[in-house]
């Protein structure tokens, strides 16, 4: 699948400095309700890029998140992600997936419709951008987004990728297509390796809004899927943060 387009006309454009801002209200989504029940209402941080082609970010608190509006360059495809997190229970930014939207795709009437599912299309234009070797043909403005949204509501990638859409690496996605070009059967999932931990009995939930919960059982062997990196789950026993072969069980604190 060829997934760059070259859109000389507005790369053009975007090189004479013509960037055209528009202000846009921001419509989050709602915050899964066992995050919500455990640790209480998330800060947020915003991600995009202004009409100077420079990453911002803004920070808010529980319960700010109502009417947000930003200012964004119409003329190439721009992400906007929101992350949450929570301070008092020491979860920072990028623990816990984002919520997310690309402009102009999410975008009517003035307003932009951030979800969890796009949430991971702006970490792989995020990556993209990063991998990026100034050229302009592997640019992710100029990818074909329509058509990379198309692989996820059909049966052309797997069951597990297109349940959570977490368990891909895009980091390492990104890498390989700007150093050849984009390959829909590189979209997998990441293996995990079942650790057993002996956590309280309970259901735990995962930082992706799309893990289902693990539920054990008294008496049963507590057995998680871990994936490089930080891995979270919480409970109403607390929280569990998992590195390879180290973890660490905490109390949940007052919410906040």
């Amino acid at each position: 699948m060829q997934a760059f387009s070259v859109l000389a006309l507005a790369l053009q454009l975007v090189s004479c400095g013509d960037r055209f801002p528009s202000s846009y209200v921001l419509e989050l989504p709602e915050v899964p309700s066992a995050w919500v029940s455990l640790l209480g209402e998330p800060h947020w941080r915003l991600e995009w890029i202004d009409q100077n082609s420079q990453k911002q970010m803004v920070d808010y608190p529980p319960g700010s998140c109502g009417g947000i509006e930003i200012e964004i360059p119409v003329i190439w495809t721009n992400p906007v992600t929101a992350w949450p997190y929570w301070q008092a229970h020491n979860l920072p930014v990028n623990i816990f997936k984002p919520c997310g939207a690309l402009f102009p795709l999410d975008a009517a009437n003035g307003r932009l419709r951030l979800s969890w599912e796009a949430g991971a299309d702006t970490i792989f234009y995020w990556e993209l951008a990063l991998a990026n070797n100034q050229n302009d043909s592997r640019l992710p403005s100029n990818f074909d987004w329509h058509r990379f949204r198309e692989l996820f509501e059909s049966e052309t990638l797997s069951e597990a990728v297109r349940q959570d859409r977490w368990v891909v690496n895009w980091r390492s996605l990104a890498e390989r297509t700007t150093d050849s070009n984009f390959d829909r059967r590189r979209i997998v999932a990441e293996a995990a390796e079942l650790k057993h931990i002996p956590v309280p009995a309970g259901t735990w939930y995962g930082a992706s809004p799309f893990v289902k919960p693990l539920f054990f059982a008294e008496g049963e062997q507590p057995i998680f899927p871990v994936r490089p990196g930080i891995n979270v789950w919480i409970s109403a026993n607390g929280i569990l943060r998992v590195n390879g072969n180290t973890w660490v069980l905490t109390e949940i604190r007052d919410k906040e």
